[in-house]
C-alpha cells in the first residue's frame, strides 16, 4: 500500500510543486511505494505550470516538474492522503478550517521534518523575491523531504 503525501502552499506554483518534484525523485527507488501530489489553498493558479523560477532552480538540482500543474485542495484530499503538509502557518490554518476534525491529525507543517525545526518553522514564499529565494526554498525542501521520508519509513516499519 502506497504512502500518500500531499504538499500544500497558497497558489501551488512555487513551494508545494517544488516539494512534489523533490519527493517524487527521492522516493522513486524506495521499496515502499509513495504517491505524491501538491495543491494550493487558493485556486488562483488552477491548471498553471510551476513558476519558471522554481523549474529553473529545480532543473539545476536535477529535478523534473513534468506533469505537475496547480490545483486547489479538494475536500476529498482530507480523506485520501495519509499526511498533508503545509508550507507555512497561514496555509496550515486554512487547511484546519476545512478539514474535518477527526482527520486533522493528518495536517502538519512541512518544516516539522527539517533538521532545524523548530528554529525554522516555515518555508518562505519566494514568489515576490529574486532567484536567491528559490534556491533557499529548494535547500529547505530537500532537507525537509529527507526527514519526512525517514519519518514515514519508520512509521511504516512499526
Amino acid at each position: 500500500m502506497a504512502v500518500k503525501v500531499l504538499f500544500v502552499c497558497l497558489g501551488n506554483i512555487c513551494r508545494s510543486p517544488t516539494a512534489h518534484a523533490v519527493m517524487l525523485k527521492k522516493t522513486a527507488s524506495l521499496s515502499v511505494p509513495f504517491e505524491v501530489e501538491s495543491a494550493g489553498t487558493s485556486a488562483s493558479h488552477r491548471g498553471e505550470a510551476p513558476d519558471p523560477r522554481s523549474v529553473k532552480v529545480g532543473m539545476n538540482f536535477g529535478y523534473s516538474f513534468s506533469g505537475i500543474n496547480s490545483r486547489p485542495v479538494k475536500d476529498a484530499d482530507f480523506n485520501y492522503y495519509d499526511v498533508i503538509l503545509a508550507m507555512d502557518a497561514d496555509n496550515l490554518q486554512q487547511l484546519k478550517k476545512r478539514c474535518p476534525v477527526p482527520l486533522q491529525y493528518k495536517l502538519k507543517l512541512f518544516m516539522e521534518f527539517h533538521p532545524e525545526y523548530p528554529a525554522l518553522r516555515e518555508v518562505p514564499d519566494p514568489y515576490y523575491g529574486g532567484s536567491r529565494g528559490f534556491e533557499v526554498v529548494f535547500n529547505l525542501i530537500e532537507q525537509g523531504c529527507e526527514g519526512l521520508i525517514s519519518h514515514l519509513l519508520n512509521v511504516q516499519q512499526s
